[in-house]
């Protein structure tokens, strides 16, 4: 076994580095003052010199910590000022946008103003003309022009529409009156002073509707439609003692004097079936008279052929020779001659049956028509039957004794019956 021994060292110790490693000087003499550095001085000034350029150095910077309520170091609170925000924002921008802005807002409140008093001043409008006119609902007024508070500073408006629905004339109702006035002048003082107003001229249209028309007058269900420039035809159905007839009739529309409308009615008639017509009135035309279909059956039926021959009264308004109706009696073939000549159905078409029904009543009864009609029948005359499809009205009277209203061409259109008005001088409240 070996014995150990003790290895020897003779270095010094490490005790830091303390003396900078340089090159030896010439002669082979150390520089006496030359520090040998650490290392890891060198390593931290290579490690400054990269950070150095760094992008995120001002990111990954550590910031100051806060005081005890969240305030900066050395900065005090105070409220954010929002309005000098604003203040400095205006106040960035020049004189001249300013001057526009100020007018821009003034116009508009202006305007604003010109409105309302347009709404106050049309409102006060048509109710004075509810009051006036005696109407059910106030009528729609618009005031023309802009501005209207230098019309109203003048006391003159240069135009104003007004419209009036529903007006009652007579026994039908205007569906509608429009009137545009021109050159008002106001009546009042201030400008919330309004007592009145005084038209100088006026055009306007009246609208007499068709469909009102039907509707007011369905108690007879008759229905009317326009027919060329001034007439108005008429159909529909007619109750006559229990019957519906079919009644037809022609109106002609005419103006009558300065505010009113007439009809002229013609070409009356009250359809019984296909048996017989009638028409009021006293011509020779009129009256109750046989249909060309209700003359065929006759004819062609001979007993009922030899019934019309029995009275009296018709063979002496047909004018049959007594010897012919004796062998039209006997003979079925001198009674087709007879009954079947173009003379006798023209003579038997235009013979009233009226006069002759009243004192044979079998006689209706026995050609299909029921007898309780005679009597409704001769109850209708012309006039009556006219007024029913009268379409005659007039203007109602218009406030105040000055100026004048006048109705001037009258047409006769699709919708209804068309009437031009025009107007002068009229007045409104005091």
């Amino acid at each position: 076994m070996r014995t150990p021994h003790r290895i020897s060292n003779d270095r010094v110790p490490f005790d830091g580095w303390q003396e900078e490693s340089v090159p030896e000087q010439p002669g082979g003499t150390p520089d006496a003052t030359t520090r040998y550095a650490s290392p890891y001085d060198e390593l931290a000034d290579l490690d400054d010199a990269r950070r150095a350029d760094n992008p995120l150095d001002d990111v990954l910077r550590e910031e100051p910590a806060y005081r005890d309520g969240g305030q900066w170091p050395d900065e005090e609170w105070s409220p954010p000022d929002h309005r000098g925000r604003g203040r400095r924002r205006f106040g960035s921008l020049s004189l001249a946008v300013k001057g526009v802005v100020a007018v821009l807002v003034l116009t508009a409140f202006l305007a604003l103003a010109d409105r309302w008093a347009v709404l106050y001043a049309e409102h006060r409008a048509a109710q004075q003309l509810k009051k006036e006119l005696k109407l059910t609902a106030a009528p729609e007024v618009e005031i023309e022009g802009f501005p209207f508070l230098t019309q109203l500073a003048d006391r003159r408006v240069d135009e104003l529409k007004v419209t009036v629905p529903d007006v009652a004339a007579d026994r039908i109702t205007l569906a509608k009156v429009q009137a545009t006035a021109q050159d008002v002048r106001i009546q009042g003082d201030g400008f919330t002073d309004i007592s009145g107003a005084t038209v100088d001229r006026m055009q306007g249209e009246v609208l007499l509707s068709f469909a009102d028309l039907n509707r007011e007058l369905g108690a007879s269900q008759v229905t009317f439609t326009g027919h060329g420039d001034n007439r108005v035809l008429a159909r529909g159905t007619l109750p006559v003692a229990g019957h519906d007839l079919k009644v037809r009739a022609d109106a002609r529309i005419q103006r009558l004097g300065a505010s009113g409308i007439s009809t002229d009615i013609d070409n009356m008639s009250l359809a019984i079936g296909d048996l017989a017509t009638y028409r009021p009135g006293t011509g020779a035309d009129e009256g109750l008279h046989l249909t060309p279909k209700s003359v065929a059956r006759i004819t062609a039926e001979t007993d009922k052929a030899r019934r019309l021959l029995s009275v009296p009264a018709i063979v002496h308004r047909v004018g049959v020779p007594a010897g012919a109706v004796r062998q039209a009696e006997h003979s079925d073939e001198k009674l087709s001659e007879l009954t079947g000549s173009p003379t006798f159905v023209k003579k038997l078409m235009g013979m009233n049956l009226i006069d002759i029904a009243i004192d044979n009543p079998w006689l209706l009864q026995k050609l299909g028509i029921d007898p309780d009609l005679l009597d409704g029948l001769t109850k209708l005359t012309r006039p009556e039957l006219a007024d029913r499809l009268s379409l005659a009205f007039q203007l109602p009277k218009l406030p105040g004794d000055h100026g004048y209203v006048r109705l001037r061409d009258v047409k006769v259109e699709k919708e209804g019956i068309r009437v031009d008005l025009s107007g002068a001088g009229l007045s409104v409240g005091k």
